[in-house]
């Protein structure tokens, strides 16, 4: 009996230099990546962005080649896997779900995801840096009381007691002392723009604009809306939620609830990382999850699947 499975789409902070590799074994793949970054725009040669964390981990490049990196796997992985019972994304992982549920092309999904990010970074200003950072150990509805005085919000809510954070660095000073005095624990990411918060609120209404001409089809996967964990069908529903996540809580609690709810017997992560897998087992533990990272050979994947 093949697993009802649930494929999950990352988003930044698990960057790697080997992270295209399993997707590059396939020489079809790895000349199709490289001409879907170019034609997203990326002025730089792969090796040269993966072999420089400051490059890796620049929203510029990170947002694009996480999706690039998701799609290119899953283009190796699909013919391989069961039909998947549904589709989720974490934070610019939404974006690629969308490519694997089948509703929009590689190129297209990746050059959305540069234009994400320069449409993102266009919302920074010099001299007030924004910041995401973990807080866990504390309760939400505490910590809320904490973030309100200041240019902070809940950004990703994970469980009761964990989230991201994100807002601008000066205020995450004045009060991480007071997090940490409650018993709190702060986490700095690697990432430079306040995702899912309102000082995102620039870069919604273009990003809609632009959903809306490159979106043509609805997926034939079900996909989870970061927003709140309920299930889209349609791509009037892609547009509005791609656009509406930049701005708004990502409440991936409720994705990983739906899964189980949904009767999820599986779970695939694409890769790069593996937070979102290890996230879901640790919720849901009659779950099996594994990431494609964790595995050395396309059929381990596989065989991983049809063991279970």
């Amino acid at each position: 009996m093949m697993p009802r499975l649930a494929i999950l789409c990352p988003g930044q902070g698990g960057q790697h230099a080997a992270m295209f590799d399993l997707a590059r074994s396939d020489p079809a793949i790895a000349l199709a990546l490289e001409q879907w970054l170019a034609a997203a725009g990326l002025d730089r040669p792969l090796q040269e962005i993966l072999s420089q964390d400051n490059l890796l981990f620049s929203n510029l490049l990170a947002q694009p080649l996480i999706v690039a990196a998701t799609v290119a796997t899953w283009s190796v992985l699909q013919p391989l896997l069961p039909i998947p019972e549904l589709v989720a994304g974490y934070s610019i992982g939404e974006l690629a779900a969308w490519h694997v549920a089948g509703a929009i092309s590689a190129s297209q999904v990746i050059g959305l995801a540069a234009s994400r990010a320069q449409l993102m970074d266009a919302c920074l200003q010099p001299e007030s840096p924004q910041v995401l950072f973990a807080v866990s150990g504390i309760a939400l509805r505490q910590l809320a009381v904490l973030l309100a005085s200041q240019r902070l919000y809940v950004a990703i809510e994970t469980d009761a007691d964990s989230c991201i954070v994100g807002g601008l660095q000066q205020d995450m000073l004045t009060v991480a002392g007071e997090i940490r005095r409650l018993g709190g624990k702060i986490t700095v990411l690697p990432v430079t723009v306040a995702s899912h918060t309102p000082l995102m609120a620039t870069a919604a209404e273009p990003f809609f604009e632009q959903l809306r001409q490159q979106f043509r089809d609805n997926p034939v996967l079900p996909v989870l809306s970061g927003v709140d964990g309920h299930v889209l069908t349609k791509k009037e529903q892609a547009i509005t939620a791609l656009s509406q996540q930049m701005t708004h809580t990502i409440r991936w609690h409720a994705c990983m609830d739906a899964c189980a709810e949904r009767g999820v017997t599986a779970a695939l992560e694409l890769g790069p990382g593996a937070a979102l897998s290890r996230m879901l087992a640790a919720r849901h533990p009659h779950i099996a999850c594994r990431s494609v990272s964790e595995f050395r050979s396309l059929q381990g994947v596989a065989g991983w699947l049809q063991r279970l």
